[in-house]
């Protein structure tokens, strides 16, 4: 008899349970690491096994899916639904299928929910699709505009991008939610779309999970698009503006504690050099982690090293002076980007290591590290306007759009009292 697995375990010191699980042979350098240990945020015994139990049941078919891939080398995946086509399905609804989903429709053509378009053999891990490299990304953007020269609603994209000078992750996000749209609207030009259509990227977003906030980001990069062709009266309407409903379904983050801080540092050899500096980066400054993969260059004033970041909006957009603590482990002089390889990637490499180091509570994330940074500010006293100038505004005042803002000097002095 085959001996049972037991995928929980307990770490000395923590009450929660926890769930490990093993990736081997191709299927680990598929999924980049040889096991995933996540606390399940319990130290009942029958509430982990059943918050595990999604888990497990994921893992034993992506182990069996590889397995049938082994097996059967020659037949590969096989596609459920031509690409590129309608199909009805058993119960009469409606399903487009791509070459990696399917995507069923109501008579009134409202998602219902999607499915990968494989009998098996390709991973359908949730994130799965989020550890593509940038390298391939960007050899998909470049099949999908083979030439410099692109035209039509493309161009309106392409000039934006151009436009707002969005790169990087950011430019890759854009591109990859306007490709969305043209699949789940097959093609249909801006100028006939409506509100309607633009939501149909909204439900497709919401039937993956994602929250408000991700939803809004996204589509946020259609709607700047078509304002700026409206600007330019290549169109007359957005059926992207006003279309993500407002729900209160933010997870709520909480700060990291002084003693978490502590097991950071301890485990801080852990992590590999580069994520070393990352940590202490978000840390010490206070940035959001899509920050930090802006830093490309930096500048001085009256001795004082700083970057640019915060580029998505006017309200973001700062002067953010290095920390003293930082500044051994940065180059002597930036000029290329500090960190370059894909910010999922590297936010599951850092939560990976808080939940190593033991801090169990589900709601305390790399981003906790930023909601620390405005704890520590507001307790050493920092004016609010100072706090607002190193983390981002909460909103776009009159008197900020005159000159460039409070002294480097004087904000490196606020910075270095969140420290780490």
């Amino acid at each position: 008899m085959a001996r049972k697995t037991d995928y929980l375990f307990q770490r000395p010191g923590s009450q929660n349970w926890h769930i490990k699980l093993q990736y081997t042979g191709a299927l680990a350098a598929k999924m980049g690491r040889k096991k995933l240990e996540k606390s399940l945020g319990t130290p009942d015994r029958a509430e982990a096994e059943i918050r595990a139990m999604p888990l497990i049941e994921q893992h034993k078919r992506t182990l069996l899916e590889q397995q049938r891939a082994q097996d059967f080398p020659a037949s590969g995946p096989q596609r459920r639904y031509e690409p590129g086509r309608e199909h009805q399905g058993p119960a009469g609804e409606r399903i487009i299928a791509t070459d990696a989903d399917l995507i069923y429709l109501d008579v009134n053509g409202s998602i219902l929910k999607t499915e990968r378009n494989f009998t098996w053999g390709t991973l359908s891990l949730p994130g799965y699709r989020e550890q593509v490299t940038a390298s391939e990304r960007e050899e998909e953007r470049r099949r999908r505009f083979p030439s410099s020269k692109v035209s039509g609603d493309d161009a309106i994209i392409e000039t934006y991008i151009s436009h707002a000078n969005v790169k990087g992750y950011n430019a890759r996000e854009a591109r990859a939610t306007w490709d969305l749209y043209k699949r789940l609207t097959d093609k249909l030009p801006l100028k006939k779309a409506t509100r309607d259509d633009g939501r149909k990227v909204v439900q497709y977003l919401q039937a993956q999970g994602l929250k408000s906030a991700t939803i809004t980001k996204k589509i946020g990069w259609l709607n700047a698009a078509v304002n700026l062709a409206i600007d330019e009266t290549k169109l007359q309407f957005n059926p992207f503006s006003r279309i993500v409903p407002k729900n209160d379904d933010e997870d709520a983050r909480v700060p990291l504690s002084e003693a978490d801080m502590k097991l950071c540092q301890a485990g801080l050899g852990d992590l590999d050099e580069r994520d070393q500096v990352l940590f202490l980066a978000l840390a010490s400054t206070g940035m959001r982690l899509s920050e930090a993969f802006e830093i490309d260059d930096e500048f001085e004033e009256r001795g004082c090293r700083f970057t640019i970041v915060g580029k998505k909006s006017l309200t973001s957009k700062r002067r953010v002076p290095f920390p003293k603590l930082l500044l051994p482990y940065l180059p002597k002089r930036i000029s290329r980007p500090l960190f370059s390889d894909s910010i999922p990637a590297a936010s599951k490499r850092l939560n990976r290591f808080l939940d190593n180091c033991g801090i169990d509570d589900r709601d305390k994330v790399i981003h906790s590290l930023r909601h620390r940074a405005q704890d520590r500010l507001r307790a050493a006293g920092c004016p609010q306007d100072y706090r607002w100038a190193l983390l981002g505004h909460e909103k776009k005042t009159v008197a900020e759009g005159y000159g460039e803002g409070f002294p480097v000097p004087l904000l490196r002095k606020w910075i270095d009292r969140i420290g780490t």
